[in-house]
């Protein structure tokens, strides 16, 4: 199947865990209802962001996965025939806590999961404290409509875990994300955030010759200290974009993608066939210097 239609989910979220999920359940469903084939919701978008303080009362929040979200979404995918892509916050054993993604194709089955390696711990994102690095290392999940591939929000701005899920055949990558703006900040700083975050995931499309599609959350969150930037997009192989949200809104939109340009580009701009992987031993390394 050359041509593939994506949803994006992009929604504010609220303190109440069942009207989050029951959001983006209608979200999906009107994805679908526009033709949508592979619907792909936010980071963590049955709560608030919580990781703005470290707080052990939120780890209530998590579930396991599968679990009662994976399950509710499992019946919506069958009914609507989509492949849905839902970030949770999971509780895999007793003090044991990850940031995943699941996967439920089409016909409702669950296709597994992806953890989230790279693990931020900044101002207002305190997420080392919640979650514990991903352990699955880097997956593709062979859908109906398509192979994908999922990385998490900080995952976007590495570009070997792009590379690596790219080269286990991932025909799109998605980045399901939740990423803002503190209201304090000055207008430039704001533009020049975006377009670095932007900017990063557009490269991620150039260097590996796929789509890219990243959906984040929008809203005022944190007592109106931090304002979710919205700004979902879609880029094609090339970097360019095809779809971006409003900063303000939230949207369901749909849209048809050619996995067929991947290798038109591929062949063009031919960058993974010149690779030079017998060079590359040393991006295993923290630092190249004197005490390696």
């Amino acid at each position: 199947m050359s041509k593939v239609k994506v949803g994006l989910v992009q929604m504010s979220c609220t303190n109440n865990k069942e009207e989050n999920l029951a959001k983006a359940i209608e979200g999906v469903k009107k994805a679908a209802a526009d033709g949508a084939q592979i619907v792909c919701l936010q980071e963590l978008f049955t709560s608030l962001y919580f990781c703005d303080v470290e707080d052990y009362e939120h780890f209530k929040l998590a579930e396991p996965i599968p679990g009662p979200s994976t399950y509710s979404l499992q019946a919506v995918a069958k009914e609507a025939g989509v492949v849905i892509i839902a970030s949770l916050f999971e509780k895999r054993a007793q003090g044991l806590y990850h940031n995943t993604t699941a996967v439920i194709d089409a016909d409702g089955s669950y296709l597994g999961k992806y953890r989230k390696m790279h693990i931020p711990d900044d101002p207002a994102y305190y997420e080392k404290f919640y979650f514990t690095p991903g352990d699955l290392g880097y997956k593709v999940f062979k859908t109906k409509f398509a192979t994908i591939g999922i990385l998490i929000c900080w995952d976007q701005w590495y570009p070997e875990a792009a590379r690596i899920t790219a080269l286990m055949g991932a025909e799109i990558l998605f980045y399901p994300t939740a990423i803002g703006w503190a209201t304090a900040q000055d207008e430039a700083t704001n533009t020049e955030q975006y377009g670095a975050w932007q900017t990063i995931q557009r490269s991620h499309s150039v260097a590996n010759g796929v789509h890219v599609v990243s959906v984040n959350r929008v809203g005022l969150e944190q007592d109106g200290a931090m304002k979710f930037w919205g700004g979902s997009f879609v880029s094609n192989p090339f970097g360019t974009i095809l779809y971006k949200a409003s900063h303000e809104e939230e949207e369901v939109k749909v849209l048809e993608i050619d996995l067929a340009k991947t290798d038109q580009y591929r062949t063009h701009w031919p960058f993974m066939r010149d690779r030079r992987i017998d060079s590359y031993q040393p991006i295993t390394k923290r630092y190249i210097d004197d005490e390696n």
